[in-house]
């Protein structure tokens, strides 16, 4: 593609090019003259980036942040049509003394180049409101997206709005079946990519470069088109031996599904339900068949020697509450605290008092420094007295011991019993049954139908958590569920080959008289569920697919490229999901990781008009997403930086800032 700016002006670029052809000259014959082809080639064959400029606002914020237009990665599409827009309704950003002028500010407000502006409906909301909102979140827990994800906040946004179907909880425990198979048909490749415009910015599009968060965009979108976007996960409860009364004379298997939401408030619900169902009494075991994730445990201190941040969580196919503890403390009058433990744990003792210290609060590494021992969680170091009433989030270093000790807590909570343990295992049940002997009433077979089958939350509402707050291990639950069900459907279509046939004929060859393994999602590993997603790119869009390593972005050995995300997002804009994924995107200076952009830039054009994910590590600063530009275009943006000058995001974020201001200008 062309590019549309204009010859580059850089002192830099300029210099450069006297210098290689002060160079070229060393080598021509005396007396003869360098000619202007001959000058034109040697630049031609200098780096790319050189031949043309990036706009001016754009190269003044890189020169601000000690950074380089070598270290940035930029591409700005504009999409679809500006009578048409797919792109919800901008969002107005009010003070408080504006707030009875707002229609005239509406009417008459004109961007930076004074062009009109193109209108369309608008939603209001004062700024003080945004500010309070963010100051109480960062006041309250040392991990606001974590909160935010387990306990369903409302949005900050206005209710009329189509983000609404936030966290969906209306439908919290709804036995209403959901079509699980994605409502259109998929596109063939190409048929639906109509790209009728040059991108305004097309900077260094192909170069690979290290994604951070942004990568989410990748396995969300994918299980959008894959699963649909109504797709629910269900975690079936089944039972060996037989029901006397209200007591299980028998081993209560739970099948994990890879839901990606299984808080602790959803799991007493799916306990309850067994109760509900006659069971109050267990001679025997709780197993938790966790066999859909293969070997999917990790380090979480490999990353970044953080074990006990969620985001370094592991996935599992049955996980609980993001293997993550809230810890609540409430002030004393005696130099303490209390502390409350959200979900509780069996079999672990967790102190319920600590002293207090002058001090600020910060994270639970520096407040409370949490170690996760054999029998005891210690905390050694006394809480600061700033902390108040505040909540801290600490991950479990174990994804199925967690699930195991929640589950035994919350059964006696109900007030029910276990003669025996819970136990969670990679193992199907029935194979693991086989394997040791079993006697009386327990080695009676498997019941035939499940005794509860229960809905996660759709698709579309975890894809908002994923996007919005920047949950990790969320993501990798749906990276993975895209390798297992996704084959699922190819085994149970009829109109597949043969060899698929063949498969499936030899799934149904193994069901025994319980449904247990029939209609079950094939267990899959990173590997598979990676190679699903490559394939899907391969199939559908037309730049080589980007590297992963695993589906969030927590990796330095992932790779995408800004050509990349460009294509993804503008596949993204005709898809008949496109609402459930634009929805789930952070509103720039309102909502989600992109809210404080009002703050660091307040006069951007693009507050309330671009939907972004943006991405964070050290060295690694991202976004990408959408912006409704002042004329009623709308645009797909695009920002990578990758730099060692650049160590966290308050040097490199400023420079993405005007990135989206610029784009919201035209």
């Amino acid at each position: 593609m062309l590019l549309t700016s204009k010859p580059s002006n850089d002192p830099a670029i300029t210099t450069k090019h006297q210098s290689l052809a002060k160079y070229l000259r060393l080598f021509m014959p005396s007396g003869k003259s360098f000619s202007t082809l001959a000058l034109l080639a040697a630049i031609m064959a200098s780096p790319l980036y050189a031949q043309a400029a990036l706009p001016a606002a754009i190269q003044a914020a890189l020169g601000r942040a000690d950074l380089t237009a070598a270290d940035i990665s930029i591409v700005i599409t504009p999409v679809g049509d500006k009578n048409a827009s797919r792109l919800p309704a901008p969002i107005q950003i009010v003070n408080s003394s504006e707030i009875t002028n707002s229609d005239k500010h509406s009417d008459d407000h004109i961007n930076k180049q004074n062009t009109p502006v193109y209108q369309s409906p608008l939603l209001t909301i004062e700024k003080q409101t945004i500010q309070k909102h963010e100051q109480q979140l960062h006041a309250y827990t040392d991990d606001p997206y974590t909160y935010q994800s387990l306990k369903n906040t409302p949005s900050i946004l206005p209710d009329d709005t189509s983000t609404s179907a936030n966290n969906g909880s209306s439908n919290e425990g709804s036995d209403v079946a959901t079509n699980s198979a994605p409502t259109n048909a998929t596109p063939t490749k190409n048929t639906s990519i109509k790209i009728s415009f040059s991108p305004l910015i097309n900077h260094q599009a192909d170069i690979p470069r290290t994604p951070a968060s942004t990568m989410k965009l990748v396995p969300s979108f994918i299980a959008l088109d894959t699963l649909g976007a109504d797709f629910v996960w269900h975690t079936r409860v089944y039972h060996s031996g037989i029901i006397i009364g209200d007591r299980l004379y028998g081993d209560l298997i739970i099948q994990g599904s890879g839901d990606p939401k299984m808080t602790h408030e959803r799991l007493q619900q799916l306990l309850y339900r067994v109760q509900a169902a006659g069971i109050r009494h267990i001679d025997g075991d709780i197993i938790i068949d966790s066999a859909v994730f293969n070997h999917v445990s990790k380090d979480p201190a490999a990353f970044d020697n953080a074990p006990l941040r969620p985001y370094n969580a592991s996935p599992d196919g049955f996980l609980v509450n993001f293997s993550t503890i809230g810890i609540k403390s409430y002030p004393l009058d005696n130099g303490q605290a209390s502390l409350d433990y959200t979900p509780k744990l069996a079999d672990y003792q967790l102190p319920t008092t600590i002293n207090t210290r002058t001090a600020s609060c910060g994270q639970a590494r520096y407040s409370l420094a949490p170690q996760w021992q054999s029998e005891q969680l210690a905390l050694n170091n006394n809480l600061p007295d700033s902390c108040g009433e505040h909540v801290f989030y600490v991950a479990y270093p174990d994804a199925k011991d967690f699930a195991a000790r929640v589950i035994a807590a919350k059964w006696q909570a109900l007030g029910n019993t276990l003669s025996g343990k819970v136990i969670s295992q990679e193992t199907p049940y029935q194979t693991a049954k086989n394997s040791k002997s079993t006697q009386g009433l327990a080695a009676l077979s498997m019941s035939p139908l499940p005794l509860v089958s229960y809905p996660s939350l759709t698709l579309t509402q975890q894809i908002y958590d994923i996007n919005h707050f920047s949950n990790n291990v969320m993501t990798e639950q749906v990276a993975l569920s895209i390798g297992a069900y996704n084959q699922s459907a190819m085994v149970n279509s009829t109109t597949k080959a043969s060899s698929v046939e063949a498969v499936d004929n030899k799934t149904m060859s193994k069901q025994t008289s319980s449904l247990y393994q029939f209609g079950k999602p094939a267990a899959t590993d990173y590997p598979a569920a990676l190679q699903t997603i490559n394939q899907w790119w391969e199939s559908h869009l037309n730049t080589p697919p980007p590297y992963l390593t695993n589906g969030s972005g927590l990796c330095r050995d992932c790779t995408i490229t800004a050509a990349n995300l460009s294509e993804l997002l503008t596949y993204a804009y005709s898809h008949p999901s496109f609402d459930a994924y634009v929805n789930s995107l952070g509103v720039a200076g309102v909502s989600g990781t992109i809210a404080a952009h009002g703050e660091r830039l307040p006069e951007s054009d693009a507050i309330g008009r671009a939907w972004i994910k943006t991405g964070t590590l050290n060295n690694v600063t991202s976004m990408a997403g959408y912006v409704k530009g002042l004329s009623g275009q709308d645009y797909v943006v695009v920002g990578l930086i990758n730099t060692e000058q650049a160590l966290n995001a308050t040097t490199a974020r400023p420079v993405l800032d005007v990135v989206l201001d610029w784009t919201a200008q035209q």
